[in-house]
């Protein structure tokens, strides 16, 4: 062959095989575009295209007076299409001028000039979803569709927004952990109300179809949502706002004073279990107290004495004892095996009925009685306790309830002390809003109701459901029995171990409480010392129930730790603000036509020596004391309100508005030389009341009369 002939088929071969491969790319093409065009086409349309989840409105949460506890605010983010499709170069040009000075007007961040150059910069680039300012309150977005150019929309105009809503609690601390808060996690909601309603609350979603950009940024492709969400239901509390402050307030002052560790308070309305009030607070790393956690559902811990009238009660129903029955508590302690239960009067109370064993919380009473009438039969014990529901939450719908503990004969953990020491409360776990259950079903005739924190929901104002009072148990114990108890926790305050809390305008009845506080690795005591738990829990008033409520602080630090003055102070505090503004509880001072009651004007001082006067002169007067021993006095309509007045060891006492003698006791013994000048009651000091005191240093009291 010749070499002319061997380069034409070579050359041949080439082309031949290069019109194979064009065929080849053809076909291929081919069958994209009209056998696989709407499967690439589908797959494209999904990556520039997809439809976006809108969250909608979350319900708010109420309390009993419609007041909001919790809210979600709308905020914007507005953004700018700087190449929508009906965004002119004349509309842009003839009116960024008057935008951009809007926009300064509006938002007052930047100048006029200097929006202007952003707007032109960004339309020079082609931006389609440039940022123009974020966290735009509802207001400002509605002046801001007015604006030169946004008032043409999205399409024309070019504006964006996109809506993020944030949930806030415009009372701040005020029950917070009650009401929860939400989160974005695998686990959802679980915290509180808005935790426990979190399907009604959420609402319904919608979608909107959104566009990629360049930039990998998403922007709406339409004006409306393709799917409009739908709003959240309203949840209405059962919680009034006004008591809640009060409960926040009284429990803060005395963990204060007592550098406690952590408190809580409950209010609850006896006949149908509304919770008016709940606060849990605890102290933190900066020495501050928040609501960190719900002490008063979560945190099941060893009730000490107010569990005594869980075990008397059961004495009483099985028909052993009566109130007057005699008890020989010896001289303050006994044993059991190695274990020693002993009262905290030195030297024991001696020969005492039942009542006053109640009142007096004498342990070695208590336990003698549990242990003679139920040592080889404590399962007959346990049983009635199980009757009487102790052994089973309150169901309430709030999660994260703590479990009671109540164990049975036979247990693991069972040993020969543990039926007295179960009868003094230890050995025991329950909560405090499972305590203040049982004591609410006392109050209520024997009934125990289920504790409700939510009494209905509603969408946009219109009932959607409401929830009635749910019966855990109609009766607990018999009519008798319960009498008895009743009779029993009036007696504590009355002549027990809370008579500071009695008063002249209505009666509690209740039950204090002092336990030693265990931890699992180092048991009672932890550097030779031992922690308490101080709580008081009862109903008021006394012979019409209409509240119960529990107090309990945990681990005061100051050496005081005895229930009726930790805890008691702020029971007292509670029930006086219920009593105050709840006008059908107050007994009439006079018959109508009578002359109206005009209280006296009264020195501030000694809170002992004022109650004395007047409950012998019958004027009727309101404490809002603490603990203190000093009071100041205030004339207020119909009675006189005596509110504490602190004193402190190192510091100058305040003795403005006292009677001389006790301004001269005050200071003398502050080591301070006092100068008198006129008589009556001490107008004014020389020395700053609160200044650091210095021995020797002389005070000069102006009286009223010169």
């Amino acid at each position: 062959m010749s070499v002319k002939k061997d380069i034409l088929w070579r050359v041949a071969l080439v082309y031949f095989g290069i019109l194979i491969f064009a065929v080849a790319i053809i076909g291929k093409l081919l069958y994209i575009q009209f056998a696989e065009g709407s499967i690439w086409q589908e797959q494209a349309s999904r990556m520039t295209i997809r439809d976006i989840t809108i969250e909608p409105n979350r319900g708010d949460i109420y309390a009993s007076g419609n007041r909001i506890l919790a809210t979600s605010m709308p905020h914007y983010e507005i953004r700018m299409d700087l190449r929508a499709a009906g965004l002119t170069d004349k509309l842009f040009n003839d009116n960024v001028d008057s935008l951009a000075i809007a926009l300064a007007g509006l938002f007052r961040d930047r100048s006029s000039t200097a929006y202007r150059l952003e707007l032109i910069k960004a339309r020079q680039e082609w931006k389609r979803f440039h940022l123009i300012q974020r966290r735009v309150s509802f207001n400002q977005l509605k002046e801001l569709r007015k604006f030169p150019v946004f008032r043409h929309g999205q399409h024309t105009g070019g504006l964006i927004v996109i809506q993020d809503n944030q949930r806030i609690q415009p009372h701040g601390n005020l029950a917070s952990r009650t009401i929860g808060y939400t989160t974005k996690g695998e686990t959802g909601n679980i915290v509180g109300i808005e935790g426990a309603y979190d399907r009604q609350l959420r609402g319904v979603e919608g979608l909107k179809l959104m566009q990629r950009i360049s930039g990998n940024a998403w922007m709406p492709l339409n004006d409306r949502n393709e799917v409009e969400p739908r709003d959240g239901i309203d949840v209405v509390t059962t919680i009034d706002i006004d008591i809640q402050d009060v409960a926040t307030s009284a429990l803060l002052r005395q963990l204060q004073a007592h550098m406690a560790h952590h408190g809580t308070a409950i209010l609850m309305e006896v006949q149908t279990g509304e919770i008016k009030a709940i606060a849990n607070l605890e102290r933190n790393s900066r020495g501050g107290y928040s609501e960190a956690y719900n002490y008063a559902l979560g945190a099941s811990t060893e009730p000490g004495s107010t569990f005594k009238l869980m075990s008397l009660l059961v004495a009483m129903e099985d028909g052993y004892i009566k109130l007057g029955d005699s008890v020989d508590t010896e001289n303050g302690e006994i044993y059991f095996f190695n274990k020693r239960i002993a009262d905290s009067r030195l030297g024991g109370h001696g020969k005492i009925t039942v009542q006053e064993i109640f009142e007096l919380s004498s342990n070695v009473g208590v336990s003698k009685i549990i242990d003679r009438f139920y040592r080889g039969r404590e399962h007959d014990f346990i049983n009635r306790l199980y009757r009487m529901n102790l052994n089973e939450r309150t169901g309430v719908e709030i999660r994260g309830e703590g479990a009671p503990e109540i164990k049975y004969p036979g247990d693991k953990l069972w040993s020969g002390i543990s039926l007295p020491m179960m009868s003094i409360g230890y050995e025991v776990r329950l909560t405090p809003l499972q305590i203040l259950t049982f004591y609410n079903a006392i109050a209520n005739d024997g009934k125990m109701v289920r504790p409700k924190f939510v009494s209905s929901l509603q969408y946009h104002g219109n009932p959607v459901e409401v929830f009635p009072t749910e019966v855990i148990n109609p009766s607990i114990a018999s009519p008798a029995s319960i009498r008895s108890a009743r009779k029993m926790l009036e007696g504590v305050v009355e002549s027990g171990t809370a008579t500071n809390l009695r008063n002249a305008n209505y009666r509690i009845a209740g039950k204090t409480g002092t336990a030693q506080i265990a931890n699992d690795k180092y048991g009672y005591m932890i550097d030779s010392r031992v922690s308490h738990q101080a709580s008081f829990v009862g109903y008021f008033p006394a012979d019409n129930p209409r509240y119960s409520c529990i107090v309990v602080v945990n681990s005061p630090s100051n050496n005081v730790y005895y229930g009726n003055l930790v805890a008691g102070p702020i029971f007292r505090e509670i029930a006086d603000k219920v009593y105050a503004t709840s006008l059908d509880m107050h007994h009439p001072f006079m018959a109508e036509g009578e002359i109206e009651y005009d209280p006296p004007f009264s020195k501030s001082g000694n809170i002992n020596d004022l109650e004395v006067l007047f409950n012998h002169f019958g004027v009727p007067h309101m404490s809002n004391n603490g603990t203190s021993e000093w009071v100041t006095t205030t004339r207020r309509d119909s009675f006189v309100e005596l509110r504490e007045r602190s004193i402190a060891g190192e510091f100058v006492p305040n003795v403005v508005d006292m009677a001389l003698s006790d301004a001269l006791y005050l200071l003398e013994n502050h080591g301070l030389k006092v100068q008198v000048r006129g008589r009556g009651k001490v107008n004014a000091q020389s020395v700053p009341p609160g200044s650091l005191v210095r021995q020797g240093q002389r005070v000069v009291l102006e009286m009223s009369i010169n």
